[in-house]
């Protein structure tokens, strides 16, 4: 018999009349008046409720195998045996375990490598389908349907030659450009109010306004899927360009022809009459910026599919599509065209070279996804807008760092320079303002600030007006009082 508390043989047995179990007496008594529990099974258990056992007293001899030291040494021997057998199962044992965690492992990479590859597969099959019309041919594609666009990163040598003839015609004399004769001083800017307003809203929820070359004409988009042609002479909607693409997100002009973009993912270049139209679905998604490049004929979009396209315009298709990691949220070209700034939801802007689609710079971190960004005319700035920020970042380009941050005291809806680079408009729900950099004192200053609402603004003839699109698609031009 052994105790049940102390595992010895017991020098004053007694057991339990409730569980059965033995224990040496003193050792149960003294837990019994401190817990007053069995320590087996946890039971109530008191000291009426133990029997003594009577047992012989006379100790027994132990057994004569191991009465003698060969005896012992054969015990301590085999003792040593089991306890090597032992250990060396253990070895077996997690060797086994550790060659199973290890294959484990390796499935589980191979199964993120392949749901990885899958995913991928599945989202360019959908950005595929998203391009192809109910008559099988690629959307925006040549009315003959003879060529099939298909994605491509490499911009097609005849391109990268106009983008490189233009390079180098603009940007030889930037530097030196003087400012015109009859350009807009700060006292002229300073002193404008309303001169004119449409007397109605064109199109409710207003999203972007661009002006023509001649900036007589504005091409104005609202959420609500129109968009027209607005005389500013004639205070009075000239075209009206009618689709069913969805929201308007932007908007500009290739000559006297209007371009649009859309929620749908739809970039659509109108012909002179309004009537007709050439159509690019490029995007698996919301197109949220477009800009026409310097040369004249090349057009670039960004949209929430993560993706740059190139155009020409002039042969009617999609020349190269790149694909970044993060949602694009506006976009502009550099003025001398080798650069394209692409904003993203992930708060950075990236600069491209629309020569090779490679990503020469990244700009962060900035406040928040980008809502506008604009190259000034010098070639030198990059002024940022994020969303819901009252602040405007101005970017070095040669530096590749922010050099100032202008505060507007309202919340920045969109962004734009004069020709000359020394005049930045902000348009905001809360007002437009317009800040001046001044070359003799190297410092700004803010000559303008207007209590006129808008979403979208485009600088006039000579700086002397801004032209201004307020969320209930009011246009309204600001200038000098006659």
């Amino acid at each position: 018999m052994l105790c049940a508390i102390s595992g010895e043989t017991p020098q004053v047995p007694t057991i339990s009349a409730k569980s059965g179990h033995v224990f040496e007496k003193r050792l149960i008594e003294a837990y019994i008046q401190e817990n007053g529990k069995d320590p087996v099974t946890g039971e109530e258990l008191t000291l009426d409720d133990l029997i003594d056992l009577k047992t012989d007293r006379t100790v027994r001899p132990r057994p004569p195998t191991i009465t003698s030291i060969p005896s012992l040494l054969s015990v301590f021997q085999n003792e040593w045996d089991a306890l090597a057998l032992e250990t060396y199962t253990l070895r077996q044992q997690l060797a086994q375990t550790r060659q199973e965690l290890s294959t484990a492992l390796y499935q589980h990479d191979a199964a993120v490598r392949v749901i990885g590859r899958l995913i991928k597969e599945r989202d360019e099959a959908r950005d595929a389908l998203s391009k192809i019309t109910a008559s099988g041919v690629a959307a925006g594609a040549p009315s003959g349907g003879d060529e099939m666009q298909v994605d491509s990163n490499d911009v097609p040598a005849d391109v990268v030659e106009r983008i490189d003839a233009t390079h180098a015609e603009l940007s030889a004399g930037r530097r030196k450009r003087p400012v015109p004769a009859d350009w807009a001083v700060p006292d002229t800017i300073g002193s404008f109010t309303t001169v004119s307003s449409s007397k109605s809203p064109l199109y409710p929820g207003g999203a972007s306004i661009a002006l023509n070359a001649s900036q007589e004409l504005a091409l104005v988009g609202g959420v609500d899927g129109a968009s027209g042609v607005y005389s500013l002479g004639e205070e009075s909607v000239l075209r009206v360009l009618p689709s069913e693409d969805g929201a308007i997100t932007d908007a500009t002009w290739w000559g006297d022809r209007p371009v649009t973009a859309s929620a749908s993912g739809v970039v659509r270049v109108w012909e002179e009459s309004g009537d007709e139209s050439t159509t690019f679905q490029r995007h698996a998604g919301k197109v949220s910026g477009i800009c026409l490049h310097p040369s004249g004929d090349l057009l670039g979009s960004v949209g929430v599919d993560k993706s740059y396209v190139l155009y020409d315009l002039a042969a009617s298709k999609a020349v190269s599509q790149v694909y970044t990691e993060s949602a694009l949220t506006s976009t502009h070209f550099h003025p001398d065209g080798h650069l394209l700034g692409a904003g993203t939801q992930d708060a950075t802007v990236e600069v491209f070279d629309t020569r090779e689609n490679k990503v020469l710079a990244k700009f962060e971190p900035l406040a928040g996804p980008v809502k506008a960004l604009r190259f000034s005319e010098n070639g030198f700035w990059l002024a940022v807008a994020c969303k819901g920020d009252k602040t405007v970042s101005l970017w070095d380009l040669r530096k590749g760092q922010m050099t100032k941050a202008i505060e507007i005291g309202s919340v920045i809806e969109s962004v734009a320079w004069d020709y000359t680079g020394q005049y930045l408009a902000t348009a905001g729900p809360q007002g437009v303002t317009v800040q001046h950099y001044s070359k003799a004192s190297k410092g700004w200053s803010a000559p303008l600030q207007s209590a006129v609402p808008a979403v979208a603004l485009a600088w006039g003839a000579r700086a002397e007006s801004l032209v201004t699109l307020s969320g209930d698609g009011a246009v309204t031009v600001l200038g000098k009082a006659e």
